[in-house]
């Protein structure tokens, strides 16, 4: 099993707006990158597990929300490793972007 990769996004929403953000956006934001479909995602309280398709290969991880910071932990099959920066990439700007304070 690889070493999942791990992207923490600060925020300061609280938890509860950040939560709903993400349940309300993170379909549509994988949906903007042609490599990836969302293709299960549980919510238990403030924890998400999701499953995921990149490039015909499955991955999978979960997202916890706190008051300032989410965490988002991806674990990717041994096919999709060498694109781990570039997929770590795009998580944090899609994340960044969801948990933008607007007013």
């Amino acid at each position: 099993m690889s070493k999942p990769l791990v992207v923490t996004i600060p925020h300061n929403l609280g938890k509860e707006e950040a939560v709903s953000r993400l349940k309300g956006g993170l379909a549509k934001a994988t949906a903007t990158l042609p490599m990836f479909s969302l293709d299960e995602e549980t919510w238990v309280g403030d924890t998400m597990s999701f499953r995921l398709n990149a490039m015909g290969q499955e991955a999978f991880g979960k997202v916890d929300v706190a008051e300032q910071e989410v965490c988002i932990e991806v674990t990717l099959p041994w096919l999709l490793q060498r694109f781990g920066e570039m997929i770590q990439g795009a998580i944090r700007q899609k994340g960044q972007i969801l948990l933008e304070h607007k007013k």
